[in-house]
């Protein structure tokens, strides 16, 4: 059988090793994952997300760090691939540490990215799949959110970045006959979730009986998407050929406060949670909110994940989720 050659960026984090897992799962795919083991969370905890994908005979794991790697260098590590599609997941994550860091997060999140649509380029390979973020909307205040809205209004670094790296894809696909899809990923969540996300955060505050800190008054909304969503629609996408701009919300098409979520934490816990009260942070939105119904019509995304079952279903993983000892999850 001859299987779709894919390469996954950011493979052994949380989003990526779901896909991982699902691309090998499917039976249709030879899957060569990069990461670089970023320090920003124990790299311990990426090894433990592949421990099912390095067993497998179509799994290939290269440690690498797209930054200083050229492109160059990637036609040379792959010189005997010829990948059918590239799904870049890698970037430097977070919204609050971009303000103290601007110039890293340029680098990695925009420069990186031209690295790799630049091996693309080189290599011939026409699908690309690119994760952006809902933080590129910004204070948008036409919600729910639209893909054909322009009124971007960024308002950390993270978000600047994101909407870079996507105007820079737009112009490769232009020149070069690639097809960049955009996908816009909002608040994701479930097991293996990154520790610094708030959902993880508060559940090992609660569960260390120690106070939660709440930015503003909790009236904030997030549209939550839960992980095997999300990587339907990823997978949606992959064999997605139609023309124009290629650009994907990919939430879950519903608001829920941050009340909410701490509420329905303490339920899934049977804990209730000490609340610390501090001041709005800046780099932060008042809410997000997806419209995926170009997602729904084009890359047949449909959520179905509801975020009770989803907060129980993280919950539960966490009560019995094993990592290493060095790992602090």
């Amino acid at each position: 059988m001859s299987r779709l050659k894919i390469l996954v960026t950011g493979g052994a984090g949380f989003i990526g090793s779901h896909v991982v897992d699902v691309l090998l799962a499917s039976g249709q795919y030879e899957v060569y994952c990069v990461d670089n083991f970023d320090s920003f969370y124990d790299p311990a905890i990426k090894i433990n997300n592949q421990q099912q994908a390095l067993k497998h005979p179509h799994y290939h794991f290269i440690e690498l760090d797209l930054l200083v790697t050229t492109p160059s260098i990637l036609l040379n590590v792959f010189k005997s691939v010829s990948f059918d599609a590239i799904i870049h997941l890698a970037a430097k994550a977070g919204v609050r540490p971009s303000i103290a860091n601007a110039a890293l997060y340029y680098d990695v999140n925009v420069k990186a990215t031209l690295h790799l649509l630049e091996f693309a380029r080189l290599a011939g390979i026409q699908q690309f799949l690119f994760a952006s973020s809902s933080s590129i909307y910004g204070t948008n205040p036409n919600t729910p959110w639209n893909e054909t809205d322009l009124l971007y209004k960024p308002i950390s670094p993270y978000a600047a970045t994101k909407l870079a790296a996507e105007e820079m894809g737009k112009v490769y696909a232009k020149l070069y006959n690639i097809n960049f899809i955009i996908l816009r990923l909002f608040t994701v969540y479930g097991p293996r979730q990154r520790p610094d996300l708030a959902i993880h955060q508060f559940y090992n505050l609660i569960k260390a009986k120690k106070p939660v800190t709440l930015f503003g008054d909790g009236s904030t909304k997030r549209d939550y998407t839960y992980i095997s969503d999300l990587v339907s629609g990823i997978t949606g996408a992959l064999n997605y050929t139609g023309a124009g701009d290629n650009i994907f919300n990919l939430g879950n098409g519903k608001q829920i406060t941050l009340l909410r979520m701490i509420r329905l934490l303490e339920e899934s816990m049977q804990t209730k949670a000490t609340i610390n009260w501090q001041d709005e942070q800046p780099g932060d939105v008042s809410q997000t909110y997806a419209d995926i119904s170009k997602a729904t019509e084009f890359l047949h995304y449909a959520p179905k994940v509801g975020f009770d079952e989803g907060i129980q279903q993280f919950v539960d993983w966490k009560e019995k989720v094993q990592l290493p000892a060095k790992a602090v999850y």
